[in-house]
């Protein structure tokens, strides 16, 4: 089952909006066939496995990080293709949280025959699909924010100037993470301040994060470099289909917006953005509502790349799961921008506790890693 992890971490930045899964085949006690899901549309890691195998197949077990498939979706379900090679017992990390499975691929394996055994290294399955479980679990994807800032908490100066507090290394550190997920989510002030691209560099991958940018009155220029041609991803997976479906231009670049200004709304549109109009009961956009029609358009993992008004809504709206921290060995002094505007706070208990994850050097930087703590 390790094996079979460490395959399934090949789809990091490409199995979107799919699971990361990975498969190894084992027969007599030696490994006759692996495999791991690469992209969406493209066969499962079992069917990789089993092709793999070949006749070895027969008589073999099966470790799969995610219970297998029984569905008819882009590609047969992977249980009957288990089930007709002929393979004696399935061993699977943890059950696939996706209503249209939850089970069935179990009791189909079980219903011919077939030995079923769940739970070996779940927790390294749940983790390495994070965003996919909290997607099929609440409907909303897995929402990290990256912040760069001082020793003393602070991500820019006064004059607005922040670029660059943090090193090299920090700053390509972050691409992985772009890299693996399905979305980059910043808002207009940012790109107003800093025009930035928000594209994945300096990685091999053949899949880009759509870029979000939250603009409640449509301030975003027609020049900003995230708009630009070269920057526009190919279609990905059931988010492409989603758009393709609602008939709003070219994928890559979505703007969500309080405004009906239909002027606007036609120039963005024309320069190659999707957008929508969500607003909430205060005329901003509404952050929750963004979430979930990132959602249910295929985005497992966000990555909030912001300033500190729109981190501090979201950690206010309660809608970020874990924070990204790159401290540089600085300081910048309290004139400076902090991480997150969250307003007063009178009372303790109205604090955002944090639950530690991670810790290391990255160059010069420190980075940690720490997840909000709910309920």
């Amino acid at each position: 089952m390790a094996r079979a992890l460490r395959l399934a971490e090949r789809g990091l930045y490409t199995a979107s909006p799919n699971p990361r899964v990975g498969c190894v085949l084992v027969r007599d006690g030696n490994v006759v066939g692996e495999g791991w899901h690469e992209r969406t549309g493209e066969p499962h890691a079992e069917v990789h496995a089993l092709d793999a195998a070949g006749e070895a197949a027969r008589g073999a077990t099966a470790y799969v990080t995610l219970e297998p498939c029984s569905h008819h979706g882009r590609t047969p379900p992977c249980a009957d293709a288990l089930i007709a090679a002929g393979i004696a017992r399935v061993v699977m990390a943890v059950q696939d949280p996706n209503p249209q499975v939850a089970g069935q691929g179990s009791a189909k394996l079980r219903a011919a025959g077939i030995e079923v055994e769940c739970g070996l290294m779940e927790a390294a399955a749940r983790e390495l699909n994070i965003g996919f479980f909290a997607r099929m679990a609440r409907g909303t994807p897995w929402v990290r924010s990256k912040i760069a800032m001082s020793l003393d908490g602070r991500t820019a100066l006064a004059n607005g100037t922040s670029q660059w507090i943090t090193g090299e290394a920090a700053r390509q550190d972050v691409q992985h993470w772009r890299a693996r997920s399905c979305a980059v989510l910043t808002g207009i002030g940012t790109v107003l301040a800093d025009d930035p691209q928000l594209n994945v560099r300096g990685i091999e991958t053949s899949r880009q994060p759509v870029r979000v940018v939250v603009d409640s009155y449509l301030r975003l220029p027609t020049s900003a470099r995230i708009l630009g041609e070269e920057n526009t991803p190919a279609p990905d997976g059931d988010a492409s289909r989603s758009l393709s479906r609602r008939g709003r231009g070219r994928e890559g670049v979505w703007v969500y917006t309080a405004t009906q200004d239909a002027n606007k709304i036609s120039t963005l549109e024309k320069n190659g953005a999707r957008v929508s109009v969500l607003p909430d009961a205060n005329g901003r956009v509404d952050l929750n509502a963004v979430l979930h029609d990132l959602a249910a358009s295929g985005c497992n993992e966000v990555l909030v790349e912001a300033g500190s008004a729109l981190n501090g809504a979201l950690l206010q709206a309660g809608l970020v799961d874990e924070l990204i921290l790159y401290f540089a060995p600085q300081l910048l002094g309290d004139m400076a921008s902090g991480m997150a505007q969250l307003g007063e706070l009178t009372s303790l208990d109205q604090r955002i506790n944090l639950e530690w994850q991670d810790v290391r050097n990255v160059g010069k930087d420190l980075r940690i890693m720490a997840r909000v703590k709910k309920g």
